[in-house]
């Protein structure tokens, strides 16, 4: 099998030769990720995964949250001896401001909703759904787009289109330690700004299913409403009902979603089933999270492929033969169950360390071998 049909068989809960190996990597450049295809110092780890990693290439496309009317102002001003980098927002006779101050290695942020009086304003402004105002924002993207899906090995493995889910719209632009306290208070507020977030994103899901561009949709955001943060009645109304519909919509296009959360997931597992992923990425054990591979099978069975879970920091601190461990130790809670293997995170670094270098190699090759008994090593990997 190619590492492409290894990862759809995995979605698709069929048999498959190897478990799939999913570094995370990037194949075109993105801001959040180091730049492992082209950057000299991920070039034997990049090469070696060609041949031994699926690739799920991580792209999105972008859309003004709001209406026109809603006019946005950015400045960068010296105020009292501090760099401000300064983000206005302007509606009818609502203002809202977020500043991020920087002097030497001091660094101040003022988040855009910031109270209740913020959280109210920011709520009210009108989302963007115009069909025809959306397409022709996504319409300006597609070449660039096509551009990459051109220059990706299919046999490597699948584009993966990751456009967000409501609550991304308000968590990133709030105060978080006050976020907790409005999930009991404005409840019904941040419920309504959701469901017309909800609006847009089913314009942008239908847009990019209907001219089938890609195979994968990746949702990140049910981490971002969950405990303990917020209680779990709260992420059954603020994420749940959301996924489930995005969740229904590819796969009524004939493709495949990736769910997307860190940390504390034992209370809220059961609820990941209603939302109806193909796969869920990533289940952190104790102590980072509070929930092993095992435990979560016994919830998901195999209705749900889970994805994980070596931590991103252990490749930074174990040695080859550690990680050799540590995958081997994964594989025996796995026990033959629907899975695929990845870290946690990453790749964040710039440029890659030999140390970090040795271990994603070390980790491939515990994972090709554990798969399989019938193996080949991967080149100039190191031995345990």
């Amino acid at each position: 099998m190619t590492n492409r049909e290894r990862l759809l068989a995995v979605l698709r809960n069929e048999p498959v030769d190897r478990v799939p190996i999913w570094l995370l990597f990037p194949y075109h450049r993105c801001g959040y990720y180091g730049d492992a295809r082209t950057e000299p110092s991920y070039r034997p780890v990049f090469e070696a995964s060609k041949q031994y990693a699926v690739h799920l290439d991580r792209r999105s496309f972008g859309v003004s949250l709001f209406t026109p009317d809603v006019q946005e102002e950015r400045e960068q001003v010296i105020e009292n001896g501090w760099e401000v980098d300064r983000r206005q927002l302007h509606w009818q006779d609502l203002s809202l401001v977020a500043d991020t101050r920087r002097r030497g290695n001091d660094v101040e942020i003022l988040k855009l909703v910031n109270d209740e009086t913020d959280l109210e304003a920011y709520c009210s402004l009108p989302i963007l759904t115009d069909k025809d105002a959306i397409h022709a924002q996504l319409e300006r993207q597609l070449p660039k787009y096509r551009q990459e899906v051109a220059e990706f090995p299919l046999d490597f493995g699948s584009m993966m289109l990751d456009l967000g889910e409501p609550i991304g719209a308000l968590y990133g632009q709030s105060n978080l330690t006050e976020f907790p306290i409005w999930s009991l208070t404005r409840a019904a507020m941040i419920e309504n700004f959701l469901a017309r977030v909800q609006e847009q994103k089913r314009i942008v899901y239908a847009w990019c299913l209907e001219r089938q561009l890609a195979d994968v949709y990746f949702l990140v955001g049910s981490e971002l409403a969950s405990p303990p943060m917020v209680g779990v009645g709260t992420f059954r109304k603020w994420i749940v009902p959301h996924a489930r519909e995005l969740i229904r919509m590819v796969h009524d296009a004939g493709c495949y979603a990736i769910q997307h959360y860190h940390g504390q997931i034992s209370a809220i597992l059961p609820y990941f089933l209603d939302m109806d992923p193909d796969a869920l990425h990533v289940i952190e054990s104790p102590p980072i999270g509070d929930c092993t591979i095992a435990e979560a099978y016994d919830v998901v069975g195999d209705q749900i492929a889970l994805i994980g879970n070596i931590q991103y920091d252990e490749f930074r601190s174990l040695t080859p033969a550690g990680m050799k461990r540590a995958v081997r130790h994964l594989f025996d809670e796995v026990d033959g169950r629907r899975f695929i293997l990845s870290p946690s995170a990453g790749p964040y670094e710039a440029t890659l360390s030999d140390t970090m270098a040795a271990n994603y190699l070390a980790f491939m090759e515990a994972g090709w071998e554990c798969s399989s008994a019938g193996h080949g090593a991967l080149p100039s990997s190191p031995t345990d």
